[in-house]
């Protein structure tokens, strides 16, 4: 094979870079994941769930990846402009000092207007001390890496051509061209910048350069957005740099062109390595996308809220659906559509060879029944706290509860999606009383018609049946699910949601035994897969949600040392720029896809509570 500056850069590069060594940048439709050593080795165009340009991430060789970084030895440091979600990459040399400004600019937040096309990810290099030499290479590997591409030089503009994608690379160093691919070697001195930008092209947007002052203009503007943005948090509280960097990363996995909400913007990042636990997350899960609404909205952030409400009306609920019988859907497409069928890609070797990589996922098809909790909750708080639901959405809420009323006692997949049967989760009836509870709530605040005695009949039902059948005298404690022993950190949820008292002796029981079972050093387990097979292969790390929900059971409880503690803990298995992915691994590592929705918005919501019980 022809010794090209792809495959040289291949023999002198690590791999892959842990998962956690990554930032991420993105414009409200996709995002790009930014290695501490400069790469971009994920990014799909121009959408979340749109293939892979590069995915180097998922198969070194085959991915794809867009490196630009110090040509001699470097330590490198990596930070957000602050209050943004600009990434700076800093290479220190022994002659000089250089860094990388990664971002994406955003446009009319993020909903192109008419005749506007343009998706852009701009790459600005800077020497801010004395001189460094830079390396860039630039080997997109289209669909996956399944496509064939073609390269054209029009003049210093770069074309890279696939069947199903078009990219333009501009620059204002001097690239080679080879093998489909493009590279530069370049220095510079203090004061002295370069700009590569990479757009998507299409009918309506033409190629264009991306001249230094341009660059400086977008930049200044990409900032500008964001510090707008977050200005509206009303968070004043003692962990203010995490809460804020959890609500940009949650912003950043909004589509704003629908107002929905990505639950990862990764697919099949490992829960264990080499395990088969590799799903993709580039949709939208009604119980994620729910809860970040009630994280966003603590902080003052009502027009996401307002933007995911459209979302639900037009394509979830009764009245958004061709069929408004029947169960809702667990997740949706980005732009609402419901066919999302699983399949493998065997050409990739996956994260650290952990194959399979999975695109799709056939959880889609499941039943989970905690989802009408978490959907209607996220309801009842947008009506209380953003603006009052409109008469056709009440409808819809209506609509779900009563068939909520009519189905909430068969078994289902549960919150954890498990792959080895349905059975009566104790999650799910939590959830379905919620579900009810909150309705009620509604309709006796806002003095809208319902029927009470039904729903009132049908939530205690579930109250009787949760106390009698989901507690387990043996173990002392609420349970997983009916007819078993088995722990399940899910049960965290039931002082979250008002359902049980958090000092009620049944619950400071349940709390202690879980404590002791799922707990390590602040970390919790969901459950134990040996001991309740949830039909998988392998171990998982610890769930950061749950982590989460520990901090403010044990506030709710009035632990409140334990709590701080417990939270603090947890803020050390973040990465250098605060972020979170699924899962904590055995020695502190990052596990699954990165960053997680669920991960951010639990912290967001425990910071919040923790504040408020110490004062």
């Amino acid at each position: 094979m022809a010794d090209t500056p792809f495959q040289r850069e291949l023999s002198r590069r690590p791999r892959y870079l842990p998962i956690a060594e990554h930032g991420l940048i993105g414009d409200l439709r996709s995002v790009a994941l930014v290695g501490t050593d400069g790469t971009i080795d994920w990014y799909c165009c121009p959408s979340f769930d749109d293939p892979s340009v590069f995915a180097a991430i998922l198969d070194a060789e085959r991915g794809g990846r867009f490196e630009l970084a110090a040509a001699v030895p470097a330590r490198t440091k990596q930070f957000y402009f602050p209050d943004t979600n600009v990434l700076i990459t800093r290479f220190f040399t022994e002659e000089g000092v250089g860094e990388v400004q990664d971002f994406m600019p955003v446009t009319g937040d993020g909903v192109d207007g008419p005749g506007n096309g343009r998706h852009r990810l701009i790459r600005r290099v800077v020497c801010v001390r004395g001189t460094v030499p830079f390396r860039a290479l630039i080997a997109p590997r289209f669909n996956y890496g399944a496509d064939p591409h073609t390269l054209r030089d029009l003049d210093g503009l770069i074309v890279f051509e696939s069947p199903q994608r078009s990219l333009a690379l501009t620059s204002t160093v001097a690239l080679e061209c080879g093998d489909g691919d493009a590279w530069a070697d370049f220095k510079l001195s203090e004061g002295e910048t370069a700009v590569m930008a990479l757009d998507q092209l299409g009918t309506a947007v033409a190629p264009r350069g991306c001249a230094r002052a341009e660059a400086e203009h977008e930049f200044n503007a990409t900032v500008a957005y964001w510090r707008r943005w977050l200005h509206q948090s009303r968070y004043r509280g003692r962990w203010r740099e995490m809460v804020h960097r959890s609500a940009l990363t949650l912003k950043l996995l909004t589509y704003a062109p629908t107002g929905a909400i990505v639950a990862a913007p990764t697919t099949s990042l490992p829960e264990q390595l080499g395990g088969e636990r590799n799903w993709d997350y580039r949709y939208v899960w009604v119980r994620d996308a729910a809860f970040a609404v009630y994280a966003l909205l603590r902080l003052g952030f009502s027009s996401e809220a307002q933007a995911f409400m459209r979302f639900v009306t037009t394509h979830i609920t009764p009245g958004g659906r061709e069929d408004g019988s029947g169960p809702l859907q667990i997740m949706y497409g980005i732009d609402g559509r419901t066919e999302l069928p699983e399949r493998e890609l065997p050409h990739l070797e996956g994260h650290l060879g952990s194959a399979p990589v999975r695109v799709g996922n056939a959880a889609a098809d499941q039943l989970q029944l905690d989802i009408y909790g978490a959907l209607i909750d996220s309801v009842y708080l947008y009506d209380k706290w953003a603006e009052p639901i409109p008469s056709g959405q009440w409808d819809d809420v209506c609509h779900l509860v009563d068939w909520v009323c009519d189905h909430w006692d068969q078994p289902d997949e549960g919150v954890w999606e498990t792959r080895g049967g349905r059975r009566n989760f104790l999650y799910s009836r939590l959830m379905c009383w919620v579900a009810i509870e909150r309705a009620i709530r509604l309709a006796n605040r806002r003095g809208l018609p319902a029927d009470l005695p039904r729903w009132q009949g049908s939530r205690d039902a579930i109250y009787r049946r949760i106390m009698r059948s989901g507690w387990s005298e043996r173990r002392g404690a609420f349970v997983q699910h009916e007819g078993a022993d088995v722990l399940d950190a899910s049960v965290l949820m039931m002082p979250l949601a008002k359902f049980i008292a958090p000092t009620d002796p049944k619950w400071l029981s349940t709390l202690d035994a879980l404590t002791e079972d799922l707990v390590s050093d602040s970390l919790v387990y969901r459950y134990d897969p040996q001991a309740s097979p949830d039909g998988l292969r392998g171990d998982e790390g610890t769930f950061s949600i749950c982590s989460f929900w520990y901090v403010e059971a044990l506030v709710r409880a009035g632990r409140l040392d334990e709590a701080r503690l417990a939270f603090e803990k947890m803020l050390t298995y973040a990465n250098h720029l605060g972020l979170y992915a699924e899962e904590i691994g055995r020695t502190g590592e990052q596990q699954g896809n990165f960053p997680q929705a669920f991960t951010h918005l639990s912290l967001i919501s425990a910071a919040f509570n923790l504040d408020r019980a110490l004062g």
